[in-house]
């Protein structure tokens, strides 16, 4: 694996602005998010919504992904992503969600999750995750998706086409009548092929008109994850694979989430709804 040196906290540039005629999701400018008490299956019409919501987010990660090369700052990242978002009008979900404070998630190399933007700049050899979620017609879309940075070494290459696999193969995993469990069960039995670690504390979640509902999707066999998916359930699966162990580690920021032993870990994450016969990706650019 790469022998970079370990990644450490930059400086954060000032709050992105979103133009006041975009619609804000209810928890912005709050401590937290009301607690949803909807229902997980959605109807056609908010699907529909989803759909828009997904595709939009989708296309704004790939125009940031554009932008991926060595001495590219992850803030420059955050800012093709939130203008994409803003001009098609979306609001960025994390801007603002319990009190993150950019429009993206960026997470490098050892950073499991949550990564956020700011001054620092990307190597030769990094890999480098995007999450992007969009609130637009009052529902959100929610992906990610890990790039290579430059000239990558093999056993980071692998590990993140591994993981966008693992993702591939739980989403066919998914099918109505099967309980939630049966997609860790996939993701692991892969992951174990190749001595990976599988993050279990950062899940896949519920996600409609909020960004997280409370239904849970563990990406290893966790028998209490007994839900049976039925039509019209909407909610994203987003493994992260790691070189080492699945234990973490979180900085002093309160978001930014390291692998314990600070070896590599890769993220693949669609929006979903599950359907008559299997499931529809809701996050296609």
């Amino acid at each position: 694996m790469s022998g970079q040196s370990l990644l450490v906290p930059g400086t954060l540039s000032p709050r992105r602005t979103v133009p006041a005629s975009i619609p804000r999701p209810e928890y912005v400018g709050k401590d937290a998010p009301a607690p949803y008490t909807g229902p997980e299956v959605q109807d056609a019409e908010t699907v529909e919504k989803m759909r828009i919501a997904g595709g939009i987010a989708a296309r704004a990660m790939a125009e940031a992904a554009k932008h991926i090369a060595p001495g590219v700052t992850t803030d420059k990242l955050d800012e093709v992503a939130h203008e994409y978002l803003c001009d098609h009008g979306a609001y960025p979900s994390t801007l603002g969600y319990r009190k993150f404070p950019k429009s993206m998630c960026t997470s490098v190399n050892e950073v499991i999750c949550h990564g956020i933007p700011d001054s620092t700049v990307l190597r030769d050899g990094d890999i480098v995750n995007l999450d992007v979620t969009a609130y637009v017609h009052g529902v959100h879309g929610d992906t990610n998706a890990t790039y290579l940075c430059g000239d990558v070494d093999e056993e980071s290459r692998l590990l993140v086409e591994r993981t966008r696999e693992s993702l591939n193969r739980a989403i066919k995993a998914v099918k109505p009548g099967r309980q939630i469990n049966v997609i860790g069960r996939v993701i692991e039995s892969y992951a174990k092929r190749f001595g990976y670690g599988v993050v279990r504390d950062f899940t896949g979640h519920g996600i409609n008109s909020s960004f997280h509902s409370g239904l849970i999707i563990p990406h290893y066999d966790d028998p209490r994850a007994t839900t049976v998916m039925k039509p019209g359930m909407t909610f994203t699966i987003e493994p992260m694979l790691t070189l080492g162990t699945h234990e973490w580690e979180m900085w002093e920021d309160g978001w930014t989430v390291v692998t314990r032993d600070r070896k590599r870990t890769a993220q693949f994450e669609h929006t979903l709804v599950v359907t008559e016969s299997g499931a529809e990706i809701l996050t296609l650019p």
